[in-house]
C-alpha cells in the first residue's frame, strides 16, 4: 500500500492523534491535508501550544488540551499515539475495547515502507549505533533514511524512498510497546532497567524491547549483545538468523574483539576489521556500539569501509561532544546519557577525573552502581532536577564514598550547576554533563537540555571579558 492510499484507507474514521511531538506533527499535517475527520489531543494546555493549535483547529481538527486531554476517546476508529504513552494506558484500553485500533506513526511506517529496514534498540548506545550503521551505509554508496526515536519521523517521507534504500530506526520501548512491525535487521544492543516511571514493570519493558524480533521471519537477521543477560536470551528466542556481538568471548557469527583488535566471524572464516585503539570516538562501551554496527551491515559494507569510518566518524550530538576549552577547562556535553548505566560508560571513557554535572527526571530505577562509580570516579558533583536527593543519597551510602574528597552540591538548576563547576575548575579539569535520567522534568527532551548546555558554557567568561 502507498502513503496516499493509508491515508485514504482512514477516511470516513473518527481518528484521533494523542501528543503533539516529533512523531506526531507530520503525522497530524498529512492527515489534515487530506481533509480527514482529526482529533488532536496534547496534555499541555493551550497556552503552551499557542498557534500551533490555533492552526490545527482552524484547518477544521477537534483539538482537546490540558488536564482532560483522553477523555471521550471511546468510540474513535483509529488512535495514534504519542510513543510516551503507553497502550496500558485505562483510556486506550477502553477505547481499544470499544473497537478501536490503537496504533503510532511507527507501526504505520512499517507497514508502508518500500526499502530495506534496519531497527536498532537498545536501553543504551542505540542512538550512537543507529548513527554509525547509518555511517557505514552511506559511506559504501546507500541511500540512507535515518529516522525513529533518533528524532525525525519517517513516515511522510515514505514517497521518496526507492526499493534499494535503506532505513535506519531507532525504536524505544515506548515506541515498540505492543505493535506489530518487522525489520529485516533488528539490533539490540542491550537491556538493563530503565523507563521504569513509564512500564507496569521490568517484564513489561523487556517485552516491549523483545517487539522488535518476535514477527521476524527465517530470512531476517537479529543483531544481540552475547555478554548481556536478556539480550542472549533473545537470541536463543528468535526464528532469524542470529548475529552476536560480544567483548568476552569468540563468537562463530558475528562480531567479537580479541586482543584489542574487532573481528568478523563466519563459521571458521574470521576477518580483521580494526584495532580498537583506532575508533575515534572514546569508550568502551563505542566498541560495543561499532561491533554492533559491523554485524548490522555484515554482507553490505566492506572491512575497509568499516575502518574508515570508524577512523574518522566523529559521533553523535550530546554524547561524549566537546563543547569547548576555558581556561584549561574541557567541557563536554553528554546529555544522551539518560539512564545511570551509560553515565557510568562515560564516566570510564574520561582521561581525568570530571566534575559531574548529574540529575533530571526520576524514572524510578536505582542510582546504586552510579553512586559507587561516582564515589570512584568524580572529582566533585553537582545535582539539580527531581533526581538530585535521591543520586545524592545514594552516593553518600556507597562503602566508596570519601566526603573529604568528592563534594556533592545540590544546585537549582542547569545554569547554576555549570556556574558553579566553572568557578570550582582549575586548569586540566573537565566538566562533564552526564545526568544519568531523563530530561522531562525541565526539558522538552535530552537535545533541548544539551543545547542549554552548550549555550550556557559558550556564554561562560563573556562577562568577564566585557
Amino acid at each position: 500500500m502507498t502513503l496516499d492510499g493509508y491515508i485514504e484507507s482512514l477516511r470516513g474514521k473518527r481518528v484521533a492523534v494523542v501528543g503533539v511531538g516529533v512523531s506526531n506533527r507530520p503525522l497530524i499535517e498529512l492527515l489534515l491535508g487530506a481533509h480527514l475527520n482529526v482529533s488532536v489531543r496534547d496534555m499541555r494546555p493551550a497556552e503552551k501550544l499557542g498557534a500551533e493549535a490555533e492552526s490545527y483547529a482552524a484547518r477544521g481538527a477537534e483539538v482537546v488540551l490540558g488536564g482532560g486531554y483522553l477523555a471521550g476517546l471511546d468510540g474513535y476508529d483509529v488512535i495514534f499515539r504519542t510513543p510516551g504513552l503507553l497502550p496500558t494506558d485505562p483510556a486506550l484500553v477502553s477505547a481499544a475495547e470499544h473497537g478501536a485500533v490503537i496504533t503510532s506513526e511507527m507501526e504505520a511506517f512499517f507497514a508502508l515502507c518500500p526499502c530495506l529496514t534496519i531497527g536498532i534498540t537498545g536501553s543504551d548506545g542505540k542512538t550512537t549505533t543507529s548513527s554509525i550503521i547509518a555511517e557505514l551505509l552511506k559511506a559504501s554508496g546507500r541511500r540512507v533514511h535515518l529516522g525513529g526515536n533518533i528524532g525525525r519521523p519517517l513516515l511522510d517521507a515514505v514517497p521518496e524512498m526507492d526499493a534499494g534504500d535503506i532505513a535506519v530506526l531507532e525504536l524505544s520501548s515506548f515506541q515498540l510497546h505492543s505493535i506489530d512491525i518487522r525489520p529485516h535487521i533488528a539490533v539490540v544492543t542491550n537491556i538493563s532497567p530503565n523507563h521504569l516511571d513509564k512500564h507496569v514493570d521490568f517484564d513489561d519493558y523487556v517485552n516491549a524491547k523483545r517487539r522488535i524480533f518476535t514477527s521476524q521471519a527465517p530470512g531476517d537477521v537479529l543483531v544481540v549483545n552475547a555478554d548481556n543477560a536478556y539480550t542472549a536470551r533473545f537470541g536463543s528466542e528468535s526464528r532469524s538468523r542470529v548475529r552476536l556481538f560480544s567483548r568476552r568471548e569468540t563468537v562463530a557469527d558475528g562480531v567479537f574483539c580479541r586482543d584489542g583488535t574487532i573481528y568478523r566471524a563466519h563459521g571458521y572464516e574470521v576477518e580483521p576489521i580494526i584495532p580498537v585503539t583506532e575508533i575515534r570516538i572514546p569508550g568502551v562501551h563505542n566498541v560495543e556500539n561499532y561491533m554492533a554496527a559491523f554485524a548490522a551491515v555484515d554482507g553490505m559494507v566492506s572491512p575497509a569501509v568499516c575502518r574508515a569510518v570508524a577512523r574518522s566518524y566523529g559521533g553523535v550530538r550530546h554524547r561524549l561532544e566537546f563543547i569547548r576549552e576555558l581556561d584549561g577547562v574541557t567541557y563536554i556535553n553528554d546529555s544522551i546519557a539518560t539512564s545511570p548505566t551509560r553515565t557510568i560508560a562515560g564516566l570510564r571513557a574520561m582521561r581525568a577525573k570530571p566534575i559531574l554535572i548529574a540529575g533530571g527526571h526520576d524514572k524510578h530505577v536505582s542510582f546504586d552502581s552510579l553512586a559507587d562509580e561516582i564515589s570512584e570516579r568524580v572529582k566533585a558533583l553537582y545535582l539539580t532536577g527531581d533526581t538530585a536527593g535521591q543520586i545524592a543519597a545514594a552516593v553518600r551510602h556507597s562503602v566508596f564514598y570519601d566526603p573529604s574528597r568528592l563534594p556533592i552540591h545540590i544546585v537549582p538548576d542547569l545554569r547554576a550547576a555549570v556556574e558553579a563547576a566553572h568557578a570550582a575548575s582549575i586548569p586540566g579539569d573537565i566538566v562533564l554533563l552526564s545526568p544519568a535520567c531523563s530530561s522531562f522534568d525541565r526539558f522538552t527532551n535530552f537535545a533541548e537540555r544539551g543545547d542549554k548546555f552548550r549555550d550556557i558554557v559558550m556564554g561562560l567568561g563573556k562577562n568577564e571579558t566585557e
